[in-house]
């Protein structure tokens, strides 16, 4: 999911044991989705914040929004919720009843939110309603719900994590971009000097954290959870991934400062000079806004423990994206589900993506130009070929609050100064573990 939101998932405990019906049901359009005319229905859309601001998201959409209704007759509230508020937004809908019809969701919340039972299951009539599930890439779906069962949502914008690097200051340096964790960390420390550090991180965005513990983690071959849901986050190598992490702050690789970073400083230091590289998500857009040109940059898988790991040991990025759904409380269901089948249609998808620097999962738009520069034909690799989902079980959420923070406060200790060990970094994630609810 984006990584300019802030880290907010701390409501879903309550939400999470609630049932279908407490979120209504049906739609009084036609349970099925597949009634007449739906002219003169307004829905309401909860969109996230993709762009420079929420008034740059409002100047992308409401054009396409007006194009929307002019071929259907079907009107659209739109709302655009920035990350600090969306998932809490979504959690106090699930819990009123009182929801949009049509919303954004990070596709981590995919099957947290699928729990509640909120949102509108894709069964094969809805995706048949909406131009069928074989349009999607693979990856794209297994973020969209638990293993087993119909997907909660679709995904929208797709996106994964590559490795930024400055080409100048590492031909200057004599280096040539990383493969391995090792070579990684002998060039950040060639590249750190004065105020320059030879990487960037994002210490206090919760969502920044769970995304490269769980990669280095996932490279280690640990997961998270057990094939039953139990978390595991005590374990050597996810001990050993979050030290890992943390210890570019500790070792000087990144700036202290970075411990407090989560809106996005990483790319400001890294377009401004000030850092040399930094990992992250499609970030094109947001380099260039700083002056940074594309020929200033390249963009490289993020490196693994051991040149040339495959399987999970060469696992480089979370599948990260935007997925979009729709409440089941919706009395306009058919609405709804056209309005899905629009957002998802091949040129929407070309233009959305385009527009926001982010990859189409809809695969009959890939191979548009818009998509075939250097830097996101690396992430369109990355994520067919070398990036995994988050676990996709009910306490997803609760995950990335409880271990989010922990990496936080780590990061913290680093900045000032106190010893992070293999013993405070276990200690923190057994705190994390003992915060989770019973699966």
């Amino acid at each position: 999911m984006r990584t300019n939101r802030v880290f907010a998932a701390t409501a879903l405990v309550a939400a999470l044991g609630l049932t279908a019906a407490a979120c209504g049901g049906g739609s009084s359009d036609d349970s099925s989705g597949t009634s007449g005319s739906d002219k003169g229905v307004t829905l309401t859309y909860w969109a996230s914040n993709q762009g420079t601001s929420l008034g740059n998201d409002k100047q992308v959409l409401t054009p396409e929004l007006k194009k929307f209704e002019q071929q259907t007759g079907i009107k659209v509230k739109l709302e655009v919720i920035g990350w600090a508020d969306l998932l809490n937004r979504i959690l106090a809908a699930t819990t009123s009843g009182q929801g949009p019809d049509v919303l954004n969701i990070g596709n981590t919340w995919s099957a947290s939110l699928q729990a509640t039972g909120a949102l509108l299951p894709f069964d094969s009539a809805n995706f048949t309603a909406i131009g069928g599930k074989d349009r999607f890439a693979a990856s794209a779906i297994a973020a969209s719900g638990a293993a087993g069962q119909d997907p909660a949502a679709v995904p929208l914008y797709s996106e994964s994590y590559g490795l930024y690097y400055n080409k100048k200051m590492f031909a200057d340096a004599g280096l040539q971009p990383p493969t391995t964790w090792d070579e990684l960390n002998a060039d950040a420390k060639k590249l750190t000097k004065g105020d320059v550090h030879g990487i960037a991180v994002e210490g206090s965005n919760g969502a920044e954290n769970i995304h490269h513990a769980f990669v280095l983690a996932k490279q280690r071959g640990a997961d998270w959870f057990d094939s039953s849901g139990k978390p595991t986050f005590t374990g050597d190598a996810n001990v050993a991934a979050v030290k890992q992490y943390v210890d570019f702050v500790a070792s000087g690789e990144a700036a202290k400062g970075d411990a407090e970073y989560d809106q996005n400083q990483t790319i400001t230091d890294f377009a401004t000079g000030k850092a040399a590289m930094m990992m992250w998500q499609s970030a094109a857009a947001s380099i260039k806004s700083h002056g940074m040109s594309q020929d200033q940059y390249g963009v490289v898988p993020v490196p693994t423990q051991t040149a040339g790991a495959t399987g999970d040991a060469g696992v480089t990025s979370m599948v990260a994206g935007i997925n979009i759904a729709v409440f089941k409380s919706t009395k306009h269901q058919s609405a709804a589900l056209k309005f899905v089948k629009f957002m998802t249609s091949t040129p929407e998808q070309k233009l959305l993506n385009s527009t926001y620097g982010t990859l189409p999962p809809v695969t009959e738009a890939q191979s548009d130009p818009a998509f075939q520069t250097p830097d996101l034909k690396t992430l369109a690799s990355v994520l067919s070929k070398s990036a995994a989902p988050l676990p996709q079980v009910p306490n997803e959420s609760q995950f990335e609050t409880t271990v989010g923070a922990a990496v936080k406060d780590l990061f913290a200790d680093a900045a000032s100064g106190k010893s992070v060990t293999t013993a405070s970094v276990k200690a923190a994630l057994e705190k994390a573990q003992s915060q989770m609810p019973a699966s």
